[in-house]
């Protein structure tokens, strides 16, 4: 696989407590995602050289980074007026993705515009280039509640004119002291992990991430490495992406959504990728 090797600029676009509504992003036509970080170096990574505390005027040639305490980032982007169907129960909405208290919060809560058969808005947030093999990292708080997840992922398809490649972080609101491992090679999924974290991920963030090799994936949580996948290992360079959404359907997994407590918010502290050398 051959790396997109571009340079993101990270500048202060906005200031803190506007959303996507308020930026000049440019949102993507109807494409499908599925139902989809650690601080420390890997032997076959490099770490970019990039704090987590200071604003970054700069990003090194093939990696990518976005820290939310500077508003929102270039190179970037939100998912705007469309849903995935199936089992998601939200239209996206740029509104529902804001930037506040040096943190982006992906928002689900009632649609002011609802597609019809879908009353909930969701927010989701993504890179709008491709990464391939490398350690991919965020620091982030999902949402407690029945019949939602809150994401960290890698995605690719059709409407990328790709195979639907995959790689998942995911948070079922119904028991925030685990975390689901899952991916997709060409459409074929059926590998879901669950991870029991010892400790409730709703309650203060934490670094997750994934390591993307050409014969294996490795998730890591605060550091320490918890799962290793080894067969049919996606191939296609992908995008970065976050979400927050409710589900239908799929009780069996989620729970009913209850949105007594709406709205309901996850946050993210910042996301990066560094390719391997």
């Amino acid at each position: 696989m051959k790396y997109f090797n571009k340079t993101l600029s990270l500048l202060i676009a906005a200031a803190l407590l506007t959303g996507c509504a308020n930026n000049a992003t440019t949102s993507v036509s109807e494409q499908q995602t599925s139902a989809s970080t650690a601080d420390t170096s890997s032997t076959e990574a490099t770490t970019a050289s990039v704090p987590e505390e200071a604003p970054v005027q700069s990003i090194p040639e093939g990696h990518a980074y976005a820290q939310f305490a500077d508003g929102m980032p270039e190179g970037w982007e939100c998912a705007d007026g469309w849903t995935n169907g199936s089992m998601f129960n939200v239209t996206w909405r740029k509104r529902n993705v804001t930037f506040d208290d040096g943190k982006m919060q992906l928002i689900i809560n009632n649609d002011i515009t609802p597609t019809v058969g879908i009353p909930y808005a969701g927010g989701e947030f993504r890179s709008r280039e491709f990464y391939g093999y490398g350690r991919y990292e965020v620091s982030m708080k999902p949402i407690k509640n029945d019949g939602v997840v809150s994401s960290f992922f890698t995605y690719t398809g059709p409407s990328d004119n790709n195979p639907w490649d995959e790689i998942d972080i995911e948070f079922l609101g119904k028991d925030t002291t685990i975390v689901q491992f899952n991916y997709f090679t060409d459409s074929r999924g059926n590998h879901e992990y669950i991870h029991e974290l010892g400790f409730d991920a709703a309650e203060d963030f934490h670094t997750y991430a994934f390591e993307w090799h050409e014969d294996k994936i490795v998730w890591y949580v605060d550091g320490e490495e918890v799962y290793t996948a080894t067969e049919n290992i996606p191939v296609t360079e992908s995008k970065i992406m976050m979400n927050a959404w409710c589900g239908k359907g799929v009780d069996g997994w989620l729970n009913a959504f209850d949105d007594t407590s709406m709205p309901l918010t996850a946050e993210y502290e910042w996301v990066r990728f560094t390719p391997f050398e």
